[in-house]
């Protein structure tokens, strides 16, 4: 027996081997195309992302301008609260129903079973309502039960202040552009 052919076979075998696995293996981890996005679809997150930065920024300003205003207008001179008139004319032309006096169900997401509970923690006008914190909101919510926890106060504070404020026609937009609290 040939023992020296016998000893090159048991090493070029397993190499051979070993190259082929190799060769396979990176084709098909070549093939799998959905892990790598393709330049469109990257150029579209960028352009989003771009986007939302500048958005972002706008928003900072605008929140920086805010509070140094607030902040000026409270040294300058004592914040007076001016009374707004209810207009139910202008409420029900706006929104194009029937509108009552601190009827908080006409701020989208509220119903009268949510409005019987803000009534019952002692919100009861749109001044109240837009005068309290969107966790003290979220709090009733919880504090009702599970059913309620679908629903997302954050936006019911500012409807209820252009309520108060008799600003019918701004609330409708808003609505409108929200619709209707159904994004």
């Amino acid at each position: 027996m040939d023992f020296e052919n016998l000893n090159i076979w048991c090493w070029l075998i397993p190499a051979l081997v070993g190259v082929l696995s190799g060769i396979f293996g990176y084709l098909i981890g070549k093939g799998d195309s959905t892990s790598v996005p393709d330049k469109k679809e990257l150029k579209l997150v960028q352009d989003q992302n771009t986007n939302l930065r500048a958005d972002l920024e706008s928003c900072q300003k605008k929140l920086s301008a805010c509070v140094e205003a607030s902040t000026t207008e409270a040294v300058v001179a004592p914040k007076v609260s001016a009374v707004v008139s209810f207009n139910a004319k202008a409420a029900s032309a706006a929104l194009g129903k029937k509108v009552k006096q601190d009827d908080l169900t006409i701020v989208e997401g509220i119903g009268p079973k949510i409005q019987q509970l803000f009534h019952t923690a002692g919100i009861k006008t749109w001044k109240t309502l837009s005068e309290t914190s969107v966790a003290k909101c979220q709090n009733i919510l919880t504090e009702a039960g599970s059913r309620f926890k679908v629903h997302q106060p954050g936006s019911w504070p500012m409807q209820a202040k252009m309520a108060h404020e008799d600003k019918w026609n701004d609330l409708a937009k808003w609505q409108e552009k929200h619709k209707h609290g159904k994004l």
